[in-house]
Formats: C-alpha cells, structure tokens, sequence
C-alpha cells in the first residue's frame, strides 16, 4: 500500500513540474515570437487601417479608476491623433446588462475627440482569442495594430499571426508592478492557455453577421 501511494505522489509531482515547465516555455515562446512586433513608440508602428482595443473595465473592483483601462484609450488616441489608423475596434465583455467595456471604451474615446464614426464595437470580445479572431472574421481585418499593455500584446500578437492576420502591438504605458501584480501573474497561465488553445482548435464563443469597415 505504501508502494502505491508513493507512486501516485511521484506521477502527480511529475505532472506539477511538467506544468510549470509548459507555462514557463510558453511564456517563453510567445515574448520571442512577438518581441519584434510590439512597441511603446509610434514611429514604430506601421500606418494600418484599422487598430483594435482590447478591453477593460474602467473602474476596479474597488470602484477606484482601472489604470490600464486609461492608459490604453491615451494610447488608442495618440495613435488615432498620429494618423497611424483611420478606425478603432473597440472589443470587450458585455456579458451583463450594467457592464459594457465596449460602450465604456466609445464614450472614453469620444472624449478625445475621435469621431463616434471611427469606433466599431465588438460586444463579444471576452477573450483576448475571441477579439483577435472576431477582427478578422467579423470585421474582416487581416492587418491589425493591436492597443494594450505589454504583457497582454506580446499574446494578442501571437495569437492573431497564429490565425493568419499581420499583426503589431501598440504598447499602453503599464501601472506600477504592486497595482498590477495579480493581473501580470495571471498572464502567466494566460500563455500557456493561449498554446493550448491553439492545440485544441478552441474557436471564439460567438460568430455573427459580417461588419464592414470603409
């Protein structure tokens, strides 16, 4: 009996160090890939039509202001103001009636002075996977500068060159590494997600009618 339990601890402690092996290749993997395509400055993204905003809520849980969600609409309208893009898709969660990050990031925006015209809303963007993929098959962008944090760009970039689409990272300026603690360790797994949906063909949760973009 006692043979049998150790057995079981040695295949289970295995598994724990296969994990962290995964995770911590895929994190890897996905900074190389991507590291040439993301930037913090805007001469080194290319002039595309089309950029997309990938979401946040505004408030925290808290109710205090969410950092990168300001961070990443200064960062969508330098870009915008710059003449790097002519239009924005704005994706998030609107998967509850009083909590709309799409709608949140339009009326943001607005308040910098780009016109409602240029802002498209994807209210179905609850993964960084189901924007990316959406831009392309609903939106029908194949060329696409991406607006988030760092962190959340190098994945977004790879997975979106991973379903055939150019991609480029605009980079939002972080929040301090005590205020973004938790999110920056959850992208930690979020990588190695990001491998396994790949491998598993995982599709995003909603399809929809064609959106035309001028």
């Amino acid at each position: 009996m006692k043979r049998v339990i150790k057995n079981i601890l040695k295949f289970f402690l295995l598994l724990i160090v296969a994990g962290i092996v995964f995770i911590a290749w895929a994190n890897y993997s996905i900074k190389k890939k991507s590291q040439a395509f993301v930037s913090y400055t805007i001469a080194d993204i290319p002039r595309t039509k089309t950029a997309l905003l990938l979401g946040t809520g505004k408030t925290l849980s808290n109710g205090q202001p969410n950092a990168y969600f300001y961070n990443r609409i200064r960062a969508a309208a330098g870009l915008y103001k710059s003449g790097k893009i002519q239009y924005i898709i704005v994706s998030g969660d609107n998967s509850q009636k009083d909590y709309n990050e799409p709608e949140d990031m339009q009326v943001a925006l607005m308040e910098y002075g780009i016109p409602q015209e240029r802002i498209f809303l994807d209210h179905a963007g609850f993964r960084t996977l189901d924007s990316v993929v959406r831009a392309k098959e609903i939106f029908g962008q194949t060329k696409l500068v991406i607006i988030s944090q760092k962190f959340h760009n190098e994945r977004a970039v790879f997975l979106a060159k991973q379903n055939g689409i150019e991609a480029f990272g605009y980079n939002a300026a972080d929040v301090n590494k005590y205020a973004g603690f938790k999110t920056n360790l959850r992208e930690y797994l979020a990588k190695a997600k990001a491998y396994l949906d790949l491998l598993l063909g995982v599709e995003p949760k909603f399809g929809g009618d064609k959106i035309l973009i001028p």
